[in-house]
């Protein structure tokens, strides 16, 4: 059934077969969002959620892997403790009326970060979403929270020297894989699709290790007007590339074949 459906949506969109296994999003532009409209700045917040509801559900229904999103940065506690306190209020909202949601649509819950960083409510409603969602075999959605991408590359370095110090891994042998393993992404597939709203045009320390290969796609749409038909019109562009990982294509045109 979750195939038929999957074929359906390719038609009906026009999408290739060829889909990234794994996009990141930094949603980006909530606040010029509400500042457009008179609105205060968690009304942006608010309405983005909804386009993560939209593009979670589609996301899963085409048949992507993991959808990774930049939802709170370590640099974004430095905001007015007003604006942090409300932010958390509305994590906590989204975690319990999403799970249902989830669950119907057969989406498992993850998170990357210093989740310790949160308010202690915030951590348990985390803990009991990822739970009740861990059987879930569809689509994994990761929540970035109090997350940085330096910091995460310094904790897996400390872990290996950890065990370098200890004898349990020699020196010599440290590889891109032994680092991409420490990585809190660890057990997600390569990031190979990122999405940024509202037009800035830099990473803001997301994933810096994870999107060494990725392709990136970048539009001025704010976040919560990012809907169905701009994620459609990412994925056609992301298809449109020849993706030659620094070697030159087999085929010239061809989307699935590539020297590395």
């Amino acid at each position: 059934m979750q195939t038929v459906k999957k074929n359906a949506l390719l038609k009906r969109y026009h999408l290739k077969p060829c889909l990234p296994q794994h996009v990141a999003i930094i949603m980006d532009g909530n606040g010029r969002w509400a500042k457009k409209r008179h609105l205060p700045r968690i009304a942006g917040h608010r309405a983005g959620a909804h386009s993560i509801r939209e593009l979670v559900r589609l996301a899963g229904e085409l048949g992507i892997e993991a959808l990774t999103l930049y939802a709170f940065s370590t640099e974004n506690w430095k905001r007015p403790r007003q604006e942090v306190r409300l932010l958390m209020q509305l994590l906590k909202q989204y975690l319990r009326q999403e799970v249902k949601e989830l669950l119907q649509n057969n989406v498992r819950l993850q998170t990357i970060g210093r989740a310790e960083d949160l308010p202690a409510e915030i951590q348990q409603e985390l803990k009991q979403s990822i739970k009740a969602t861990a059987h879930c075999t569809g689509l994994t959605l990761v929540l970035a929270l109090s997350y940085s991408g330096r910091a995460d590359i310094t904790t897996a370095i400390k872990k290996i020297a950890g065990e370098v110090k200890n004898g349990k891994l020699n020196p010599n042998s440290i590889s891109e894989k032994t680092i991409t393993q420490a990585l809190s992404t660890a057990q997600l597939p390569e990031v190979d699709f990122l999405i940024r709203t509202s037009g800035e045009m830099r990473v803001s320390n997301f994933l810096l290790w994870e999107l060494a290969y990725s392709e990136f796609y970048i539009t001025k749409t704010l976040w919560p007007d990012f809907k169905t038909k701009d994620f459609i019109a990412a994925l056609k562009d992301f298809q449109s590339r020849q993706r030659r990982f620094g070697g030159v294509t087999n085929i010239i045109g061809s989307f699935t074949s590539w020297a590395r």
